[in-house]
Parts: C-alpha cells; structure tokens; sequence
C-alpha cells in the first residue's frame, strides 16, 4: 500500500472483533492504533494509502484507496 516516494506510514494488519469488522490497525513501523486513532491520523494525512468517508448513516470509515487491486483493501490485510 506504499507509493514507491512516500514515506508516509501504510497499515500492515488489522484486528478484526468477532463479527469480522476492523477494530485497531498495525502500521508499517509496528505502531498500534485504534480505529478512532487510525481515522484520525488518516484523516491528517499521516498514512498512505487509505482514505476517510462518510458512509450512508452518517458515519466516518477508512478504506484503501481505489487502485484496482483487492489484495491490498483493508479486508485483505493479515490479522494481528
């Protein structure tokens, strides 16, 4: 999820709770976040790769962003 010149902080894993939804995030330099600290590092632009949005019921979520590659969306990523 890394663009070759940015040096940004990509996430590496997730956590996932028992109904499959992402609770906390691992970045690429091993930090752990929560998803309320992930929301608000990306929505400073501190990670690469993801982007925030507001969703249908009026919530904020992340998700990779669209390159056209499904390995690397949020979901896909390895557990931690």
């Amino acid at each position: 999820m890394q663009a070759s010149n940015d040096a940004r902080e990509t996430f590496a894993a997730v956590r996932k709770n028992e109904d499959g939804d992402i609770t906390a995030f691992r970045t690429s330099t091993g930090r752990t976040l929560s998803y309320d600290e992930a929301l608000r590092e990306v929505s400073s632009g501190a990670i690469a790769g993801v982007n925030a949005f507001k969703g249908r019921d009026g919530e904020t979520y992340l998700r990779g962003d669209a390159d056209g590659d499904p390995t690397n969306n949020l979901d896909a990523l390895p557990t931690f």
